[in-house]
Formats: C-alpha cells, structure tokens, sequence
C-alpha cells in the first residue's frame, strides 16, 4: 500500500521572503525528495495544508488509516521526517508506538485524523 506524505510548498513559516527566494515550505519538500525515500512513500507537494502559524508542514496519510499534520519543520527535519514516514508505512492502522516516533513527530504533532471509515466493533 502506498502511504503519501503531503508537503506544503508555499508555506512561509514565518519567514519574510524576498521576491525569488524559495519558500521554507519549498525547501523542506526538496530536502524530503533528496533524502532516502522508502519503498511505498509517495511525496507530494501542495500548495496549502491551512497550517500557516505553524509552517512548514507535512502530512501523512494513506486508506484506511489514520492521517497526521506536523507542523514547526525545516529542512534539516527531512532525515526525522523520512524516519517516521517508514515508521507509519509498517503501522497497519496508522498509529506508530509512541517510543517508535522521532522526537520531531512526539512533539509537533498538529493534528490527529481519523480514517474515513472506522473499523466496527
């Protein structure tokens, strides 16, 4: 199954940039395709994820799982970031053990989504 990890391109992070210089957001998502991507991550860049006081940030998701939002990332995070991305593709539902998640995802953490459906008791 594939997972995608979204990335907001346009986030600004707080940072005033001047005209022609790559946004915070831009660059964490070129950090993310230059780094070692597991088997079964897609990247993908998007122009917003609605998370613009806590730029830049990522999301992952995939079917029937659950879906998160990390905010406050920089480029220097795509290592962690690509660390918990493989952590949530061996994750069946989505939920990665607490101590199996960088320290990035324990405390960035924006939101939790749950998957469009729910397993029935």
């Amino acid at each position: 199954m594939t997972v995608t990890l979204h990335v907001c391109t346009t986030c600004k992070a707080g940072e005033v940039v001047e005209d022609g210089e790559a946004l915070p957001g831009a660059r964490l998502h070129a950090a993310l395709l230059a780094g070692e991507i597991p088997n079964g991550l897609r990247i993908v860049g998007v122009e917003c994820l609605s998370a613009c006081n806590s730029g830049a940030a990522v999301a992952l998701s995939a079917p029937g799982r659950w879906s998160y939002v990390y905010g406050r990332l920089t480029e220097a995070d795509a290592p962690d970031i690509l660390l918990g991305a493989a952590a949530y593709l061996d994750a069946p539902d989505g939920i990665v053990p607490w101590r199996a998640r960088p320290v990035i995802f324990r405390k960035q953490s924006l939101a939790r989504i749950p998957p469009l459906e729910l397993p029935h008791d």
